[in-house]
């Protein structure tokens, strides 16, 4: 029988032991967990708006903004402000920043072999079934709204 909160914390302890596992990795590449999503999203896609990582990562502008501030400073990103509207602000990878995704792809490898070879899971449909649950989670988060 469903249950919302049996969902709900499955999804969520799950996911932070998942996270946890993640962060032991990126800790030897200096990222945090949020970080290496921010960065994931500019991989995935170049000098994008600050808005657009914050839709794809569903963050807010105020803990985007200190979070991009970091990478920065760590050379792995530079951000200009738009041409015909300064209150956009782009994005862009750096070449230390560029350079890192193979790094930390390598470097998270052997879990996602360890994770295959443990479970039973295909890991591509397992994939494929969250992502069906998140658009059913934006679709009730937006009905919401209305």
């Amino acid at each position: 029988m469903f249950s919302l909160h049996q969902l709900s914390l499955d999804l969520y302890t799950s996911s932070r032991l998942l996270i946890q596992l993640i962060q032991v990795i990126l800790k030897e590449h200096n990222l945090t967990y949020p970080q290496y999503l921010t960065m994931r999203v500019l991989w995935e896609e170049d000098g994008i708006l600050v808005k657009e990582i914050g839709e794809r990562l569903h963050l807010d502008s105020g803990t985007l903004t200190p979070l991009i501030k970091k990478l920065e400073s760590a050379n792995y990103v530079k951000r200009h402000r738009g041409d015909s509207d300064e209150r956009t602000v782009h994005v862009e990878l750096t070449y230390p920043g560029k350079s890192l995704q193979s790094k930390v792809q390598q470097a998270l490898l052997p879990l996602e072999e360890q994770l295959k070879e443990i479970s039973n899971l295909d890991l591509a449909d397992l994939n494929h079934s969250i992502q069906n649950l998140l658009e059913v989670f934006e679709t009730l988060k937006n009905s919401s709204k209305e």
